[in-house]
């Protein structure tokens, strides 16, 4: 198998809190969809694979990466759709959602995307085993920011000011990076530091309450669970965050998925069990003593992740 065939997770960050180092540079974390791009300059083709492996060039025609990078490359990066200078996920779901040519078509002129570019694994060889600051040096000779293409941006030392400005400004948080680390593919690693603003968790939908009221034709809450010992456990039921698009659109998708057996027990009544393909991000205040999530809200389709990824960080 070439290198461009190759079906390749990237690595991951940990959770942190705000800290200074001279040891680490500091990037935006971008709220988007995680992304690599295998580049073949003489081939002239380009291949787009987000964290399950799924193949998601077709939904992204506006990110020309060939008008960009220079020699045969794979790299990682997110896409992002940008609104009044910041990411906006709902918009980001708007493309996520939709697999017909032509919606996907008119979709790229009116809510296009950008590729933002931080680290590359693969430049007419390997460059995993090299140093972050070594990578980021090859990065910036091979790929030019060019339409929606874009290289990331970053700073050095002043990670704690860098993370209050970020949030001054709107966006998420920032990312901490070890200058001299390796890229560890598939691996979730201290050398990367994710510093967020809010707590967030990926959980797996597991069924759904039947509504009341204008939400008896769709659903009350979504049931969620985190997989724990190999086995699925209960977090919580989220009803906030949704928009009437999304209802309508996701009850259809639940019930194309409806199963009899449930997954654990639960006092809750009117629940209808569903197989666990999907994920969702929740923001949260924090845990109650009995494990539950704390005044959850809705926040987007993990579209990019799969459910055995749900896990308590």
């Amino acid at each position: 198998m070439s290198w461009f065939d190759k079906k390749i997770k990237p690595m991951l960050a940990v959770r942190s809190k705000p800290f200074s180092s001279d040891d680490h540079i500091y990037e935006v974390k971008w709220d988007g969809t995680r992304c690599l791009a295998f580049v073949d300059v003489e081939g002239k083709r380009v291949r787009l694979q987000n964290r399950r492996l799924l193949d998601i060039t077709y939904r992204y025609p506006e990110i020309k990466l060939l008008d960009a990078v220079e020699r045969n490359a794979i790299l990682d990066g997110e896409v992002v759709v940008i609104k009044d200078g910041k990411p906006s996920f709902p918009l980001l779901q708007k493309r996520e959602h939709v697999d017909s040519r032509f919606k996907i078509e008119i979709l790229s002129k009116t809510i296009p995307a950008v590729y933002i570019v931080f680290d590359v694994l693969y430049c007419d060889g390997w460059v995993v085993d090299l140093e972050l600051m070594e990578r980021k040096k090859i990065l910036s000779e091979v790929l030019q920011s060019r339409g929606r293409v874009v290289v990331e941006e970053w700073i050095e030392g002043k990670g704690e000011e860098f993370y209050r400005k970020a949030v001054e400004m709107g966006l998420e948080g920032i990312v901490a990076k070890k200058k001299d680390g390796r890229y560890l593919i598939g691996k979730r690693s201290r050398l990367w530091k994710k510093i967020k603003k809010r707590n967030t968790l990926d959980c797996v939908i597991v069924g759904w309450i039947e509504g009341e009221g204008e939400r008896a034709k769709t659903f009350g809450s979504l049931v969620l669970a985190v997989y724990e010992d190999g086995r699925l456990k209960h977090v919580g039921n989220v009803g906030t965050g949704f928009d009437s698009e999304f209802l309508n659109w996701f009850s259809e998708r639940l019930r194309e998925i409806e199963v009899a057996k449930p997954h654990f027990e639960i006092e809750t009544k009117n629940v209808h069990w569903v197989k666990p393909r999907y994920v969702c991000e929740v923001e949260f205040l924090e845990f109650t003593e009995d494990g539950k999530l704390r005044a959850p809200v809705f926040l987007r389709l993990r579209e990019d992740k799969s459910p055995d990824e749900c896990r308590i960080d």
